[in-house]
C-alpha cells in the first residue's frame, strides 16, 4: 500500500475529526509540515500549512502595527504575495522576488523601494514567523 498525503490526512479525520480541518481541494507539498507537526504533537489541530501561515501572518501584522509599524496598501499587498510564497515553497530569498509574481510588479528593485535596506530582514523575520 502506498501512503500518500491525502490517505494520512483522511486517517487522522476519521480518528478524531475535532481536531482536523479540511485540506481542500488544493492540496500543497507543504501540507506535510502539517502532518509531520501534528504527528509529533507540536500542533494541536491538523490544518492545512497554508491556514497556519494565514494566521501566523495576521498575527504578525497586527503585532507590526502594535510597535508603530505602518505599512502601505502597496506595502501590504507585496507582504501578501510573500506571505503566499512563504506558503506554497516554505521559504523566500532575494532570488524569489525575480519570478512570478514580483517580476510582474517589479521584481527585487520595485520590493526594495518599498521596504528599503529593512527588506532582507524582513524576508528573514517573515521565514522564521511564517514557517518557523
Amino acid at each position: 500500500m502506498n501512503l500518500t498525503q491525502d490517505i494520512i490526512w483522511d486517517a487522522y479525520e476519521q480518528l478524531d475529526r475535532s481536531k482536523v480541518r479540511d485540506a481542500g481541494p488544493q492540496k500543497l507539498l507543504t501540507d506535510i509540515i502539517s502532518l509531520v507537526r501534528f504527528a509529533i504533537e507540536e500542533s494541536p489541530i491538523l490544518q492545512p500549512f497554508t491556514e497556519t501561515v494565514n494566521e501566523r501572518f495576521l498575527s504578525w501584522l497586527s503585532d507590526q502595527e502594535k510597535s508603530g509599524q505602518q505599512f502601505t496598501q502597496e506595502q501590504k499587498e507585496w507582504l501578501e504575495m510573500i506571505k503566499e510564497h512563504i506558503a506554497a515553497s516554505m521559504h523566500i530569498e532575494m532570488d524569489d522576488l525575480e519570478l512570478a509574481p514580483f517580476y510582474e510588479r517589479g521584481g527585487p528593485v520595485k520590493a526594495y523601494r518599498l521596504f528599503g535596506p529593512g527588506l532582507g530582514g524582513i524576508l528573514e523575520e517573515l521565514n522564521e514567523v511564517l514557517a518557523g
